[in-house]
């Protein structure tokens, strides 16, 4: 790979639409460029990584007995209306026609179809278990493509599929690929967590993501120390409170409302609150006395509108993603003037559970966050612009729907284990294993013959690991202030070599090396331009991240070279005639010979 004529051009300034700094870097390198918003080109550089990682994927899913194929990625409608998510996937789904006008689409992922092959093929329990596996090119019409590699329309996912007879072989299949993938990422040199994890739109029981922890990922996962307890947000399951003493319930006066002028928000209302009705017990009002209730509109799959009333305490908001998971295939908007015009029981600022709720006058669906308790009193809207009620209890005043973990989770909130208390950190999603159960085998008729002779239906296990996401999560966890740092299993060579200066004899010797270094198996970026200055190749070096950077430059006078850790900055200086040696030592990690 010589720089002279190898397909790459590096850049100085930042990329305007990219936010990462990894994902800055990669443009920057020549590792990737932007074809269209959430769309890339792999460059030769950054296929190599893309390559390598990719073997990591394919070795430890060889391993553990499964067995490669490759579907399109240009699909029939059918198998996608058979299990629902022709419609389920919504606006996501890329859907075009033949010029026959039947509907097709880019596979966003690919249970369907695996379960169809195993149908067309297979049809014993003598047959199973069996594992199959892709790594193939995904489509998904996101709203928002941000983050480069990490949210893009197009990007290539390892998925895999186990096939089992009963409960038993899938539990036992799950546990198999979760060990793989734990291999895996550490082989991939990734600080990653484990989590539980919301299934979603799949389906299925047992759920659990493998996370890279990032600061910038845009997963936000919890943590309890005292138990190991992990989760993703979207997972975690606040208990429902206990309800109240009756006798504290007894007490409690009547509902009453009073005027709070000019009182929209939650801080308007506590400070009207304190200073025109304050407490009996002397406390001051809190937000957390308050009971905020939110409307947001739900459009269905179908197109279908609905909209959806969430009570919870005013010291917390909805959390967007956990909102997003709960209502899932639907997807959610706040609520808008022309909304509020269009359900004229609701004053905005000022609604109240009088209103709300299947049963009551504005026929909105009204769910409680479960740490709202039955028989506990708050202070909400009175459905009247400037006015609130005070001491509504719940169950004796008003009731809801049912509830919904739509609430924030916050740093030292309790564990739901009850070991504990939680603290919160982000990620990036690099996996997904789902036991998927027998979804997909119902929906398109999986069955198989038994011992018995009697037709069962076959159950799942579904495995994702983001392949092309690797790549960006590599670069985010290892880069640093000047260039990439890659871990040696994924560089896109072992060496980079720099003849620097303008003495012919620099230029021979680095040739030499060079030579030296392919013919012992090594893969070497030679920047062999004549005519570039000695500071831009260091920094094209520092740039591309390789991890062993070796310079033959002035030196070379003394018969000396350098080679240099590009991730730890340690630089050494050994005789040209040890040269070769000393680089296949660095690269093969053996100790520095004496």
């Amino acid at each position: 790979m010589r720089l002279s004529t190898l397909f790459l051009r590096t850049l100085r300034e930042d990329p305007a639409d990219a936010e990462l700094p990894g994902h800055k870097l990669l443009v920057r390198a020549g590792y990737i460029r932007r074809a269209a918003p959430g769309i890339y080109t792999w460059l030769p550089l950054g296929l190599k990584v893309l390559r390598r990682v990719e073997t990591v994927v394919r070795e430890e899913m060889d391993a553990i007995g499964g067995q490669e194929l490759s579907f399109p990625a240009l699909l029939p409608r059918e198998p996608y209306e058979a299990s629902g998510r022709w419609t389920e996937y919504g606006p996501n789904l890329f859907r075009l026609q033949d010029r026959k006008g039947n509907d097709m689409l880019l596979g966003p992922t690919h249970e369907e179809m695996f379960t169809l092959a195993v149908k067309d093929m297979f049809s014993s329990y003598k047959e199973l278990p069996l594992t199959l596996y892709q790594v193939q090119t995904k489509y998904r019409d996101e709203a928002r493509p941000r983050a480069g590699l990490l949210r893009g329309r197009e990007f290539i996912m390892k998925d895999s599929y186990s096939f089992d007879v009963d409960d038993a072989g899938l539990e036992a299949a799950y546990q198999r690929h979760r060990e793989a993938y734990v291999r895996m990422f550490d082989r991939l040199g990734l600080d990653y967590v484990v989590v539980y994890a919301d299934s979603g739109a799949m389906g299925g029981s047992a759920s659990e993501e493998f996370l890279a922890v990032s600061p910038d990922g845009e997963d936000t996962f919890v943590r309890c120390e005292a138990s190991g307890y992990a989760a993703n947000v979207e997972a975690v399951v606040v208990p429902q409170a206990p309800p109240v003493d009756p006798g504290v319930v007894a007490a409690t006066p009547a509902a009453h409302v009073e005027d709070t002028p000019d009182s929209p928000t939650i801080d308007t209302l506590v400070a009207q609150a304190n200073g025109l009705h304050p407490r009996a017990d002397g406390r001051s009002w809190t937000a957390a006395d308050t009971l905020k209730n939110v409307v947001v509109l739900l459009t269905h799959p179908d197109g279908t509108k609905e909209p959806l009333a969430i009570g919870l305490p005013g010291d917390r908001e909805v959390d967007a993603k956990r909102l997003d998971t709960q209502v899932a295939p639907a997807e959610w908007a706040p609520f808008d003037e022309k909304d509020f015009a269009a359900h004229p029981l609701l004053t905005k600022g000022y609604i109240g559970p009088s209103v709300l709720g299947l049963e009551a006058p504005s026929g909105i669906r009204y769910l409680l966050d479960p740490s709202v308790a039955e028989g506990s009193a708050w202070v909400t809207g009175a459905d009247e612009h400037g006015k609130h009620v005070f001491d509504l209890v719940l169950g004796r005043d008003f009731t809801a729907d049912g509830t919904v973990q739509a609430a924030e989770i916050r740093e030292g909130d309790p564990s739901p284990d009850g070991a504990g208390t939680l603290t919160l950190a982000r990620g990036i999603e690099m996996g997904h294993i789902f036991q998927l159960g027998r979804k997909y085998a119902e929906a398109l008729d999986l069955k198989v013959l038994d011992e018995n002779g009697k037709l069962v239906t076959v159950t799942m296990g579904s495995y994702g690991v983001g392949v092309s996401r690797a790549v960006a999560a590599v670069a985010e966890a290892t880069h640093d202030e000047v260039g990439l740092c890659w871990p040696r299993a994924l560089a896109p060579a072992d060496v980079h070599v720099l003849a620097t200066g303008k003495d012919r004899a620099v230029f021979e010797h680095a040739e030499k090396l060079v030579a030296e270094l392919e013919a012992a198996g090594l893969e070497v970026v030679h920047d062999d331009r004549p005519k570039v200055s000695p500071g831009v190749k260091f920094k094209d070096a520092e740039l591309l991240g390789v991890p062993t950077i070796v310079v033959v430059g002035r030196g070379l006078a003394d018969g000396t070279i350098e080679i240099k850790d590009r991730r730890t900055g340690e630089r050494r200086e050994v005789p040209v005639a040890d040269a070769a040696t000393q680089v296949l030592a660095e690269v093969r990690g053996d100790a520095h010979p004496a």
